[in-house]
């Protein structure tokens, strides 16, 4: 299978926003790799499976796929390989995005631990491993520890070239915290650093899919400050992100219940009741 091809397919696919031929592309993709027995092509596609089922919230799926490679990895003793580091990785992403904490640490523990045998010091690999364990370890509620992760992820990708996209993406997860820690003032300079890097790499024009979590930020900022009217629009700009790039899925309904909280604040009933409704119906799709 020419994996290149494959890439180029996909990536139009989502280019334009066809996210309902993305799951048939990749199911038609891995059952080709696997009638070949091109067990690399086989991993390759199924870690994006486990990505994308993960981002439109099609969990039990993305659990499923990620179990199938992990297993096809140990038959082929790569169980000790980076590239097994990084399934682990996506897989317990996966695990998180769906509240599975215990789980999803536990993934990303191994992985940490074969990172570290293999990869040097300050290797960019390391950022994202950060950044994923932080956003955990904030769900478990220890926000110190997620304040301490992202910022060694920050220091590594604050030294790679092109890198404004990961750096914007770090700053964004850092400021959310660090609001939680009702530290306002580096939560509001990291924040607009946040927004500069992401609509810089945009040229104001085409965002990157986690762009919604810096206007989520700016929403959640507003909010603290009591600026309900700016609060709303930067979470209603976050959800037109979501669902540009992943359509409805849990992030999607998350943003919904922040914009009803908001609009309870400016009292208006009526729009907070048709924001949790909407919420509602997309948990009762994708509940695992």
């Amino acid at each position: 299978m020419n994996i290149e091809e494959f890439f180029s397919e996909l990536d139009g696919y989502f280019q334009r926003n066809e996210l309902d031929k993305v799951a048939p592309f990749l199911t038609g993709s891995l059952e080709k790799a696997k009638e070949g027995e091109d067990y690399a092509a086989y991993i390759t596609i199924g870690n994006e499976m486990i990505g994308f089922y993960r981002s439109v919230s099609m969990f039990r799926e993305a659990f499923d796929i990620a179990e199938d490679v992990l297993l096809l990895m140990e038959e082929l003793q790569l169980e000790n390989s980076e590239h097994f580091a990084t399934t682990l990785v996506n897989t317990a992403t996966a695990y998180r995005a769906a509240g599975k904490a215990q789980q999803a640490l536990q993934y990303y523990r191994q992985a940490l631990q074969i990172y570290g045998h293999l990869l040097p010091e300050g290797d960019y690999r390391f950022a994202g491993l950060y950044n994923n364990m932080s956003i955990l370890l904030e769900q478990m509620g220890e926000n110190e520890e997620a304040v301490a992760l992202l910022q060694k992820a920050l220091e590594i990708v604050r030294k790679l070239t092109e890198s404004e996209v990961e750096q914007a993406t770090t700053l964004t997860n850092l400021a959310l915290l660090y609001f939680k820690l009702d530290r306002e003032k580096e939560a509001g300079e990291s924040l607009k650093e946040a927004l500069e890097l992401f609509e810089k790499n945009g040229n104001n024009q085409e965002t990157d899919a986690h762009y919604s979590a810096a206007l989520a930020g700016v929403g959640e900022a507003y909010y603290r400050i009591g600026d309900y009217e700016n609060s709303l629009a930067s979470y209603e700009k976050a959800l037109a992100e979501v669902k540009k790039h992943f359509g409805e899925n849990q992030s999607y309904a998350v943003l919904c219940e922040n914009c009803a909280a908001v609009c309870d604040c400016l009292q208006n009933a009526e729009k907070a009741e048709e924001f949790r409704k909407q919420a509602q119906r997309i948990y009762e799709r994708i509940r695992v």
